[in-house]
């Protein structure tokens, strides 16, 4: 019943970052008496209540029916509610198993779900671009428009019972208290139940570094992020029920986590505030502000998926805006005028992508990449420097350890190999 919390206590304890814990078997495990959790993309976490099952979540439309069957293997009680604790499309789109497999659903969500759903119906293409990018799997045979697949289900079930800032509900024999906090999201949702000592987490726990720097998607909030985070740990949870990565037990382990999590969140802010109210321009902080290497190290805040420079950034647009500080890139010229007149400067653009080359073999990527793009731009069509470009970003996504900053390298290999092998 339990194996998953002694599998999350010996990595925590032994730093064992070689087990998996950010898994997708969709197979369910029971981790206390009618509690269950089936891994998945995202998790969905099961609750008993006497009176139906209260699932946190309904993962991903690919992966709904898959989690309904995990759970139906458990008990023939029905699913009586769905809380999302977030609208991400990897929380939410599997509800259309789940009304499909079971009657007269209750949907809870935070009263900013809905519009979130209404924005990704919206920016349908873009979603399913950023995304698909975010994952490594653009292909260059993308098509935008009427060719794109929904980014949600049309039928994604929508909240019935609409939460604000707090609500207790009364299901069957359990009380269960829904809390909101922006973090990841403006429209999260975390969950305690008093009498059991669970916590749900939803995303504000990943097993991973947060998600709070993503370049391609809208504001996150770290400072509320680690209030919440503290307000949580202030409860003392004796089961930690994350949405991503392994359910966590025991009130001391839980603490440590989530403060541990909190602080790196509340460092990265406090510094980011400091340089910016000492005048520092963007480009100074990102290159100066840094987590703690021994917090990094530990199993849930390794920077495998988002990364604190990333974080650095969205402090910077919370509070600053979108201009990083620099006068010429207020009102920039087109980055192909200014590759142009750089490239004639260099003596032509393939001397710009032979330093590109050079840059990257001393294994200094982030010089390299500036002047194979620069490169590029001043001769577009040019294979070689295209298969030089990428080249360069294929060396550059191996060196990276973030899913997102390997995700947008990746992207641009394909894109210059394309133009390279004259597919475009």
């Amino acid at each position: 019943m339990d194996d998953l919390l002694e599998l999350s206590a010996s990595i925590i304890e032994g730093g064992d970052v070689d087990k998996p814990f950010n898994r997708i078997t969709n197979e369910l495990t029971e981790v206390a008496d009618g509690l269950a959790v089936v891994e998945s993309f995202s998790h969905s976490v099961v609750v008993d209540s006497g009176d139906g099952l209260v699932a946190f979540d309904a993962s991903h439309a690919n992966t709904g029916s898959a989690v309904v069957e995990a759970i139906q293997g458990w008990t023939s009680t029905p699913v009586s509610h769905i809380v999302y604790t977030h609208g991400h499309a990897d929380h939410v789109g599997g509800s259309v198993a789940f009304d499909a497999a079971f009657d007269d659903i209750e949907v809870l969500g935070h009263e900013n779900v809905q519009r979130r759903f209404d924005r990704y119906r919206y920016t349908n293409d873009w979603n399913v671009l950023i995304n698909a990018r975010q994952f490594g799997g653009v292909r260059g045979d993308f098509q935008m428009g009427d060719g794109a697949p929904e980014f949600i289900p049309a039928d994604t079930m929508e909240p019935t019972h609409v939460i604000g800032n707090h609500e207790s509900v009364t299901i069957g024999s359990k009380t269960i208290e829904l809390h909101h906090a922006r973090g990841e999201t403006d429209d999260h949702l975390w969950g305690w139940m008093p009498e059991q000592k669970w916590l749900f987490a939803g995303d504000f726990v990943i097993w991973n570094f947060p998600n709070a720097g993503n370049p391609q998607k809208v504001q996150r909030y770290p400072i509320e992020w680690a209030a919440a985070l503290r307000d949580m740990a202030s409860r003392r949870p004796e089961i930690l029920l994350p949405a991503h990565g392994l359910p966590v037990g025991g009130a001391d382990r839980i603490e440590e986590m989530l403060s541990d999590i909190a602080g790196a969140l509340e460092g990265l802010v406090s510094d980011v505030v400091e340089m910016m109210n000492g005048g520092e321009v963007l480009d100074s902080i990102i290159h100066s502000v840094r987590v703690d290497p021994n917090l990094l190290a530990k199993p849930y805040l390794r920077p495998l998926y988002d990364e604190p420079e990333f974080v650095v950034r969205g402090i910077w647009r919370q509070f600053g805006g979108w201009w990083d500080g620099v006068p010429s890139r207020l009102k920039p010229a087109p980055e192909a005028q200014l590759a142009v007149e750089l490239a004639t400067l260099a003596g032509g653009a393939d001397r710009l992508a032979a330093r590109a080359c050079e840059a990257a073999d001393n294994g200094e990527f982030r010089i390299a990449s500036h002047l194979v793009d620069l490169a590029a731009w001043a001769a577009p069509d040019d294979r070689e420097i295209h298969g030089v470009r990428a080249e360069v970003y294929r060396a550059r996504r191996a060196s990276e350890t973030s899913l997102m900053a390997k995700g947008i390298f990746a992207g641009a290999v394909r894109e210059s190999k394309a133009i390279a092998e004259g597919d475009v």
